[in-house]
Order: structure tokens, then sequence, then C-alpha cells
């Protein structure tokens, strides 16, 4: 059967209690049409790009789905009625990834560095001039700031 990777986006006004629902209501169609979801993963409340339907984050799901397109198309259908769902995009793939998604293993990192302390950010600096091993400032020579002119 052919394979497929499935992503909806839910409203964030929708409760993740709402969206599991909505994700079991979506499995439970696609295993009633002779299908199998291989994996599932909520990848969590994340901000969009821009604004959909007046929305600025939504709930991302993935689902790997091992079906027939008429699977694909009944979901689709489903979701194009229901009130909660954004958007949706289903590809067809040769293979469906084993293990974590790369937005997984992108939170996972981010969650270590966190972690770690590190991050790097300009706030973290202090305001009492820091400056590493770079030595003191030497003043600028009038010279340098402006070519000469001809």
């Amino acid at each position: 059967m052919p394979l497929y990777e499935h992503v909806f986006l839910a409203r964030q006004d929708a409760s993740t209690q709402q969206v599991e629902e909505l994700t079991n209501q979506i499995t439970g169609v696609i295993t009633g049409m002779g299908g199998k979801v291989t994996k599932t993963e909520n990848w969590g409340v994340r901000s969009l790009t821009y604004r959909m339907n007046k929305n600025r984050k939504a709930h991302f799901v993935l689902l790997n789905i091992d079906g027939p397109s008429a699977v694909v198309n009944e979901i689709e259908r489903q979701e194009r009625i229901h009130e909660d769902v954004i958007r949706y995009l289903t590809v067809r793939v040769e293979e469906l990834e084993e293990g974590p998604s790369a937005m997984m293993r992108k939170a996972d990192r981010d969650r270590e560095r966190d972690d770690r302390g590190g991050g790097g950010f300009r706030g973290d600096r202090d305001g009492g001039g820091f400056r590493g091993d770079r030595g003191p400032r030497r003043p600028r020579d009038d010279a340098e700031a402006a070519p000469a002119e001809e």
C-alpha cells in the first residue's frame, strides 16, 4: 500500500484534549477504511510564519499513514469540514521515517541547549562592558575614519 506523511494544523484555541480527540477520530477513519497509522507525533503549539484565518499559532500533528488513497481523500474531506483544522498537507513518500521526525529532533536539541545554559543570546551579556580577551578599545584616528579628499 502507498505510504503517506500527513500533517494538520488545529486552531490554538482548541485544547490539547480536543486535538487528541481529533487525532483519534482521524486515526479511527484510517483504520476503518483498511489503512493503519504507523506513527503519531504531536508537535505542540507552534508559531505560524504568517497569520492563517486570524490565527498566529496552531497545534501541529504528524501522522504516518500506510493505506490506500481513498483513506487520504476521506480524512482530507473531513478536515475541510472540521472547524478546528486550519490547514493540512499530505505527501506520498517512498518510505516512512523511523524514529522521531526532524521537528522532534529539533525540539530535543533546543531542550538540551536550554538545559546546558548555553544559547548565546545577546541579552546574556552583562552591561558592564565585558570585552573578553580583546583588550581595551583604541581611539579612532581621524585619518582612518574618513578618507582624505583630493
